[in-house]
C-alpha cells in the first residue's frame, strides 16, 4: 500500500548516495507498488518534481534521476493505486499546492477516504486537487487548516500543534502515515509504517525517513504509533506525540 521516503541534510548530497536505488525496486519489483513513482528535490531553493504513472523499478527516468540529482531536501513516492485504483500523472505522488506564501510537498500512505469525500464536499478555494486521490484531498485539508491558523498565529508552536491535531483526527478515520514540507522542514508523521535512520555526521548531519528499513534493518529507528518529527536542515528539531 505506497511506500514513502524522505531524506533532509545540511548539505546537498547525491541521490546516489543514499538508499533511492533500493526504494526504486519497491515500486513493482520487490513490493507491489507498480501504479506510480514520483520525486520532488530542492534545488536553488525551488522544488523540482518529476513523476509518471508508470512502475518505479522499470523507469529509466526515475533510475536517471538518482544518478544526477544532489539536494538536501527530498521526498519521493511508490504508488499502490486505491482510491481512485487509477493510474494518472494527476493521481501520482508527491503532490505540491500553495498555502501561506509557501509551496507544499505532501506524499502519503494509507487510505482515508471519509476525510476525502468531506474535504471534497466543502469545494476548498484554497486548495484544488488536481488528481482524484483521498491522498491529495487529505493534503489540502491539512494547508486549510494550516492556512487558517497561520493568519493569526506568532508562534511557530501554534502551527505545529494545529498540524499535530489535524493529522491524528485524520489517523482516527483511516490510515494515515506522510510525508510533507515547506521547502526547509522535512516533516515525517507516522501513523503505524514508517521509519527512520539518522546520521550524526557533524559535517553534515542528515537524515532518511522510509516506510520500510532500507540495507540494514538494525539501523533504523521505528515511529512510535501517532509520531511526528520534524528535521532541518538533518537535525531533529521537533518530536510530538499524537493521540488517534
Amino acid at each position: 500500500m505506497c511506500e514513502l521516503f524522505g531524506f533532509s541534510s545540511k548539505h546537498p548530497l547525491a541521490a546516489s548516495a543514499l538508499p533511492l536505488a533500493e526504494f526504486r525496486t519497491h515500486g513493482g519489483a520487490l513490493a507491489d507498488n507498480p501504479d506510480g513513482w514520483g520525486m520532488v528535490w530542492r534545488e536553488r531553493e525551488a522544488w523540482q518534481l518529476e513523476k509518471e504513472p508508470f512502475p518505479g523499478s522499470h523507469s529509466a527516468r526515475f533510475e536517471r534521476l538518482i544518478h544526477t540529482v544532489q539536494s538536501d531536501l527530498i521526498v519521493a513516492h511508490v504508488r499502490k493505486a486505491n482510491l481512485p485504483p487509477v493510474n494518472t500523472l494527476g493521481n501520482t505522488h508527491p503532490f505540491i499546492h500553495g498555502c501561506c506564501e509557501r509551496q507544499w510537498a505532501f506524499a502519503h500512505n494509507g487510505m482515508v477516504p471519509e476525510v476525502a469525500a468531506a474535504e471534497a464536499a466543502l469545494c476548498n478555494a484554497m486548495c484544488r486537487p488536481d488528481g482524484q486521490t483521498d491522498s491529495e484531498f487529505a493534503f489540502c485539508h491539512l494547508l486549510s487548516h494550516l492556512a487558517g491558523h497561520y493568519r493569526a498565529a506568532e508562534a511557530e508552536d501554534d502551527w505545529l500543534g494545529i498540524l499535530s491535531q489535524i493529522s491524528a483526527q485524520i489517523a482516527a478515520r483511516g490510515k494515515f502515515n506522510f510525508l510533507l514540507s515547506d521547502g526547509q522542514l522535512l516533516i515525517a508523521y507516522g501513523h503505524d509504517r514508517l521509519h527512520y535512520r539518522e546520521s550524526a555526521n557533524a559535517a553534515n548531519p542528515s537524515v532518511v525517513v522510509s516506510t520500510e528499513p532500507l540495507g540494514d534493518a538494525a539501523s533504523w529507528t521505528a515511529f512510535a504509533p501517532g509520531e511526528l518529527r520534524l528535521y532541518q536542515g538533518g537535525v531533529p528539531v521537533r518530536q510530538i506525540m499524537t493521540v488517534f
